[in-house]
């Protein structure tokens, strides 16, 4: 038996109309770019958006069109996959961490503060916040810090299509309705479509703004600086090869309109595992704050604290002898090789995001995952941890 970590959910809807692209001599910049353009932006209730070809090239681009360059420093998490910090050292900025909350695994806004606080003679210019693991951040007080302290506000929702965050009281109504979804807050925000995500275009990625400038400058940056009708070979700025094909945005535009079918299955494998768990000594199964709708990315189990990174290795390696694909989910970014060289950073400078990781355990999820497979999953699961 092998049981993936992930499967993408690929119909014969799919599957014509990439064959209807390919019938096409518009394989690039054609008309399926500006559909797909078009109902992302609709689909996050924002004004604008630019598909690139990776959630990567996508912050890199939010990081430029900031104005954000060499010397700048901008407050982000240690806990999520590498380019939400990366995307500040390609334009010479460097990121500076804050720990997480130990519940959501979201980016602490007190975290921000002390950051902030330490940093008072520092050029921070902005907070990129990511809803990890499809759970948003804390959008409130993130308004609050970065509208106090004058920072630009960067969502990093590249694990969050669908999910949706609701104002924990009423203070905050005069921003925005009583909720809105991922991807709709800050300066602007990213969704990615890699084949692990909730959709996917293959590889991709969408930026989403309200600010028209931002706009623009993002979609000439992402087809090597050219301007609408300036020419193919004039080019008005520093720009890159970061274009998202036709092929892939036909794909994308079923996988949107697909999405609320998608959302729920996810929502079944994950309440599935839940109930299948709780009866299981040692896990803790993936937390959802009451004001937020979650869309399941992954689902990452932890370990109780008396478990250490050791135990956690070996049942990794337990599970994927029964065939159980599974991984750890994510190691810390500060603790990778070339930052430590880089900062100088150690274990113990950011605790929580440390202990967290130390005890992750991603399992195997996606949408048409039988229960059969989830059951023998989690007895995998259970005997591994019997063991240690």
């Amino acid at each position: 038996m092998k049981i993936p970590l992930s499967n993408p959910d690929i119909t014969s809807q799919e599957r014509k109309a990439v064959l209807e692209v390919l019938k096409t001599s518009d394989l690039s910049l054609g008309p399926k770019l500006g559909e797909f353009e078009k109902k992302g932006a609709q689909y996050a209730g924002r004004k604008y958006s630019v598909a690139v070809n990776s959630g990567t090239s996508g912050l890199h681009l939010i990081i430029k069109s900031l104005g954000i360059s060499r010397g700048d420093l901008v407050i982000t998490t240690p806990f999520s996959f590498i380019s939400s910090a990366n995307c500040m050292l390609f334009e010479g900025a460097r990121p500076v961490f804050a720990d997480i909350e130990e519940d959501t695994l979201n980016i602490s806004p007190d975290r921000i503060v002390e950051t902030i606080k330490k940093n008072s003679r520092g050029k921070i210019k902005a907070v990129l916040a990511v809803d990890v693991f499809g759970h948003p951040a804390d959008w409130d007080l993130l308004y609050d810090i970065s509208e106090k302290h004058n920072l630009r506000l960067i969502e990093d929702s590249c694990e969050a299509i669908g999910a949706q965050y609701y104002s924990a009281d009423g203070l905050h109504r005069k921003r925005w309705k009583k909720h809105r979804k991922a991807g709709s807050f800050g300066d602007a925000s990213v969704f990615a479509f890699y084949p692990n995500k909730q959709i996917t275009t293959g590889e991709g990625g969408l930026i989403l703004t309200d600010n028209k400038k931002m706009y623009d400058l993002c979609r000439s940056m992402r087809n090597q600086g050219r301007g609408d009708g300036s020419g193919w070979l004039n080019h008005l700025r520093l720009g890159y090869n970061y274009r998202l094909s036709d092929i892939s945005c036909a794909l994308g535009i079923v996988q949107l309109q697909r999405i609320e079918k998608i959302l729920k299955k996810r929502e079944r494998v994950a309440k599935q595992y839940s109930r299948k768990l709780e009866s299981i000594n040692g896990i803790l199964t993936p937390f959802c704050a009451p004001n937020v709708t979650m869309s399941w990315f992954v689902y990452v189990v932890r370990l109780e604290k008396e478990f250490s990174r050791r135990h956690r290795d070996e049942i990794l390696k337990k599970l994927r002898k029964k065939g159980v694909s599974c991984s750890s989910y994510f190691s810390p970014i500060h603790l990778q090789p070339f930052y430590r060289k880089m900062f100088g950073f150690k274990r113990g400078d950011f605790p929580v995001t440390e202990f967290v990781a130390d005890r992750t355990i991603a399992l195997p999820f996606y949408n048409n995952l039988k229960n059969s497979d989830i059951g023998f999953v989690v007895e995998s699961l259970k005997a591994a941890i019997e063991k240690v």
